[in-house]
């Protein structure tokens, strides 16, 4: 559930770092607390002040010059979920590789927060063997990939590449918690093969491996 949940926002350069404002508005309606990080090139895109009028507090992006003075870490031990939107090719490649020479890759090592990461970018970049090697990377981390949608692009280019909805985005987020619907009930799932007797030699029996039921029981425990 939303209220009470602290989410970081990581922006990055890409001329759909504009959306991120309007994602950032979308969390706090559903009741989220926000707080932003922002790429030195995504200042090159969108403003610092947009992002303080939105959450109420003034973005990071610096390691240096903020009140805390381990920024990094401080966000990422607050942080419930961090979502990055837009995440450009470079930041997929630097959080493929846990390289934190910026403060939001930093944010995001410090913290065990659970990571939504939504990829913007021209569709040459989107479809390069490298790109799609890091995104299988971050998927091997248990992070959330919302993929790009099919429309326009930076400099009247179409295709496959642009930044999904915020909507989409903030739905991602909320499904990190799920409603605790299932409070109080106790459920039973059976899984696995079963067999049932035709005489005391031959039965009938299946090759289930019991995935789908332990996925079941997953969660039904979680909700």
């Amino acid at each position: 559930m939303a209220e009470g949940r602290r989410v970081v926002l990581g922006v990055t350069g890409g001329v759909a770092a504009y959306k991120a404002a309007f994602l950032a508005r979308r969390l706090i309606e559903r009741g989220y607390a926000v707080r932003v990080v922002m790429t030195e090139s995504a200042k090159e895109f969108i403003g610092e002040a947009t992002f303080s009028a939105i959450t109420g507090t003034d973005p990071v992006s610096t390691f240096f010059g903020d009140p805390d003075v381990s920024p990094h870490t401080a966000l990422g031990q607050w942080a419930d979920a961090i979502v990055i939107a837009p995440a450009t090719a470079s930041t997929i490649s630097k959080l493929a590789a846990g390289q934190s020479s910026e403060v939001l890759i930093a944010t995001v090592l410090a913290s065990r927060a659970p990571v939504v990461v939504a990829p913007a970018m021209h569709t040459e970049m989107w479809e390069q063997p490298a790109t799609k090697t890091n995104i299988d990377q971050l998927r091997t981390y248990g992070y959330t990939i919302v993929d790009p949608e099919a429309g326009s692009l930076a400099g009247g280019d179409i295709g496959v590449g642009r930044l999904a909805d915020p909507e989409v985005i903030a739905d991602a987020v909320d499904n990190l918690f799920p409603a605790p619907d299932l409070k109080g009930l106790k459920v039973l799932v059976t899984a696995g093969g079963t067999r049932e007797p035709i005489d005391p030699v031959r039965y009938i029996g299946n090759r289930s491996s019991g995935k789908m039921g332990h996925a079941l029981a997953e969660v039904a425990a979680e909700r």
